[in-house]
C-alpha cells in the first residue's frame, strides 16, 4: 500500500486526483495540506510514502523550481516527493537533471492517471521526470533578466512604481528604467501588456 500526502491548493485538481487515487486499491491518500508548514508537519507526523507537491505552495512566481524542490528535500530528507510544475517555466527542463532520485517532476497539465503512474514508479524507487518537461527545455526561454522579472511580478500585484522601488530597494528611476526594457523586450504597448504576456508565457 503506497501511502500518500497531496499536497497542494485546495480546488478541482486536487479533488480528481485524490478520487483518481483512491480507486486504486493499492494507493491511500492518508492527508490534504495546502501550506508548506502544514505539509512538513504531517510528512513528519505521518510517514507519507510519496507526497505529492505543488510547486505553487513552495515558491512564488519566477523562482527555479529545482531549487525548491531541494529546499523541500532538505526539510523532508525521508520523503519521496513528486513535483508538479508548470512545464511553462523558464528552463525547468534543464533545472531538473540535477536533482535526488527520491524527487519526481511531473507536469502540472499531467492527467491524474498520470500521477498514479508517477507515484508508483516513484514510490519503487524508479526516477520520474517528466517528458514534457524535458521538452520543455529546448523550448526559448524569457528574454526578461531575473531582476526583470522581479520588478514585473511585483508590478502584477498593482503596485505603482515608487512601491515596487521601495520593496525591492531600488531608486524610481530605476525601476522605470526596468518597466520600459521590460516593455520592449516583450513588445507590449504598456506594463499591463507585458505583465499580461508574460503570465502567458508563465515566466510570471
Amino acid at each position: 500500500m503506497v501511502r500518500i500526502l497531496l499536497a497542494m491548493p485546495q480546488g478541482l485538481l486536487r479533488g480528481a486526483l485524490k478520487y483518481v487515487l483512491s480507486t486504486h486499491p493499492d494507493m491511500d491518500v492518508i492527508a490534504e495540506r495546502d501550506a508548506v508548514e502544514s505539509t512538513i508537519a504531517a510528512v513528519r507526523s505521518d510517514a507519507p510514502d510519496v507526497t505529492v507537491l505543488d510547486l505553487e505552495l513552495l515558491n512564488g512566481p519566477g523562482k527555479d523550481p529545482a531549487g525548491a524542490a531541494r529546499a523541500a528535500h532538505s526539510e523532508l530528507p525521508d520523503s519521496k516527493i513528486l513535483v508538479l510544475v508548470d512545464p511553462r517555466r523558464p528552463g525547468v527542463g534543464s533545472q531538473i537533471a540535477a536533482v535526488p532520485p527520491s524527487i519526481g517532476f511531473l507536469a502540472q497539465t499531467a492527467s491524474p492517471e498520470r500521477v498514479v503512474e508517477a507515484v508508483r514508479r516513484l514510490a519503487a524507487g524508479e526516477p520520474v521526470i517528466d517528458a514534457d518537461l524535458l521538452v520543455a527545455a529546448l523550448t526559448p526561454t524569457t528574454p526578461l533578466t531575473e531582476r526583470e522579472l522581479r520588478v514585473l511580478e511585483v508590478a502584477a500585484l498593482g503596485s505603482p512604481v515608487k512601491e515596487i522601488a521601495r520593496t525591492m530597494s531600488l531608486s524610481p528611476g530605476t525601476v522605470r528604467n526596468h518597466l520600459s526594457r521590460i516593455i520592449a523586450k516583450t513588445g507590449a504597448r504598456n506594463r499591463i501588456e507585458a505583465i499580461h504576456f508574460a503570465k502567458e508565457k508563465g515566466w510570471i
